[in-house]
């Protein structure tokens, strides 16, 4: 199970501008690959209506346009019904080039908010060039979305212990998931057995339409990536500029990807105590090493004795979440460091705030988004292959020697589907896009949620795929102020100028 790209990407700081080290980092404008006769050639007479509708735009959100897209229930039934998908615009504040589509990952982020917030995630330049377009994804937030807890199952959703050692803790934490599973399967109207990245791509062809283009202009954030590659290989034809950050590498097994983000966000944490260290009088310790063997006592304290967090407990499960959140943005490490000191102090309220703002919890109780249900629907729909009490024990070993403090909670996750009812309508095709325009892939070398190696296994898995990296910390590589970065990525969307392959910032 993929760990949740967090959504927060949708109002990340910009950091200082850094330096590069890799030429201009670009070549002349490519020559774009036009639609083919079959790209542009009518959709078969199932889908005419949906791919011949005109979206309704209406203002909302201040400045922006709100519109409903109507997309088929089942693309293999396209008859057996119809769900809605809901879409905002935020108009290009120049002459306008085209739109671009953007989805911020997860699964289960939403695109409504990565677009609200498009003036933190996106350059001047590509702002005033397009209408940027954020969709909620088929059974997202306001996309028909999963309902399958309520409020009080997703609180024990999170605060369960999330690396269980004994056979209570081990039940408790198999309920979860079972309980997800019937929770999604009881909701009406079978949304819960559609909402796989396959439907979800098609879902984007159906938009493209809508909005009148020929081709699509994307950018796609972390499974964003995997949502975009999945489109490539289905409409390669109808890919424009298409750019994907923070790469989630195609074909991997539930239990690859599980152990090697592990891995990533053990170096992620690594990275955070070596910049504590590095200024002096770190409060965790002289040395690395010191500093991470504190962060592990801290978690298995709270995990024999909850900390007090306000009025609530904050368990283990809480605990891990909070620890997280901060590891995707290096410019939430402070953050991450007054959470720490607190815990360490007996005060678990700002760990258990970033455990929140992960799972979409507010004050009051309830859930603003349905983000931890989606990304588990979507998640195991897309790959159910769970792994049993015993499986999962067996592998724990691997997993606690590659990554210490986050292997055996990665390790569990691989048991998270196991409960999953349904079967996915159309299998996940075998990625490379052949025949597409270039395709963009950016990698961050010390990316905790997507390692960098992804970021190449993509990139060559892509028929006409240009890696660019960037080397430092934190999740995703644009518009983290790295000017290199910026400026490729500028460049290619607004003025077609494709990035040298290999690009190194």
């Amino acid at each position: 199970m993929k760990l949740k790209a967090a959504t927060g990407a949708v109002a990340l700081t910009v950091l200082a501008l850094s330096g590069c080290g890799a030429g201009d980092g670009g070549t002349p404008e490519a020559d774009q690959v036009s639609p083919s006769a079959a790209a542009t050639a009518a959709p078969e007479k199932a889908l005419q209506s949906f791919y011949s509708q005109k979206l309704d735009w209406k203002s909302c959100n201040g400045a922006f346009e709100c519109a409903t897209l109507e997309v088929p229930l089942d693309y293999t039934d396209p008859a057996a019904g119809s769900i809605d998908v809901a879409v905002i615009k935020d108009p290009a504040n120049k002459e306008k080039i085209g739109s671009l589509a953007i989805n911020p990952g997860g699964p289960g982020g939403s695109g409504i908010d990565y677009a609200l917030y498009n003036n933190q995630s996106f350059s001047s330049e590509v702002r005033d060039a397009y209408d940027i377009v954020g969709f909620d994804p088929r059974g997202v937030g306001q996309s028909t979305p999963v309902d399958c807890l309520d409020d009080a199952a997703l609180d024990d959703y999170v605060a369960v212990d999330p690396a269980p050692d004994d056979a209570a803790e081990e039940k408790a934490y198999t309920k979860t998931g079972t309980d997800m599973a019937k929770g999604c399967a009881a909701q009406k109207g079978g949304i819960s057995a559609h909402v796989s990245t396959v439907e979800a791509a098609r879902d984007m062809d159906v938009l493209r339409a809508a909005l009148g283009e020929d081709q699509l202009d994307y950018f796609g954030a972390s499974y964003g990536t995997q949502l975009g590659s999945t489109y490539a290989e289905l409409y390669p034809d109808r890919v424009g500029r298409f750019v994907l950050d923070g790469a989630i590498a195609p074909g991997l097994s539930v239990l690859e990807s599980n152990l090697a983000q592990a891995k990533g966000f053990e170096v992620a944490l690594r990275s955070y105590v070596e910049s504590c260290v590095d200024k002096g009088d770190c409060f965790l310790g002289d040395t690395v090493d010191e500093g991470v063997e504190r962060v592990q006592k801290l978690m298995a304290d709270i995990d024999d004795k909850p900390l007090p967090a306000g009025d609530r407990e904050l368990t283990s499960g809480n605990a891990l979440y909070g620890l997280i959140t901060p590891l995707y943005v290096e410019a939430y490490w402070p953050e991450l460091t007054k959470a720490l000191e607190g815990a360490i102090k007996g005060d678990g309220t700002t760990l258990m705030s970033l455990s929140d703002s992960y799972a979409g919890r507010d004050p009051e109780g309830g859930y603003a988004n349905n983000t931890m249900e989606a990304n588990w629907a979507i998640n195991c729909l897309d790959d159910s292959s769970g792994l049993s009490p015993e499986e999962v024990r067996k592998e724990l070993p691997a997993f606690e020697k590659a990554a210490p403090t986050f292997g055996a909670a990665l390790a569990w996750m691989l048991n998270g589907c196991a409960g999953e009812k349904f079967k996915a309508s159309e299998p996940e095709p075998k990625i490379d896009a052949e025949g597409s325009n270039p395709i963009v892939v950016v990698g961050t070398t010390r990316d905790p949620a997507t390692p960098y190696e992804w970021a190449k296994e993509l990139a060559k898995a892509l028929d006409a795929g240009v890696l660019v990296s960037r080397d430092g910390d934190g999740h995703t590589g644009y518009m983290q102020g790295n000017r290199c970065v910026d400026g490729a990525i500028n460049d290619y969307l607004v003025d077609g100028k494709v990035p040298d392959d290999g690009l190194e910032c």
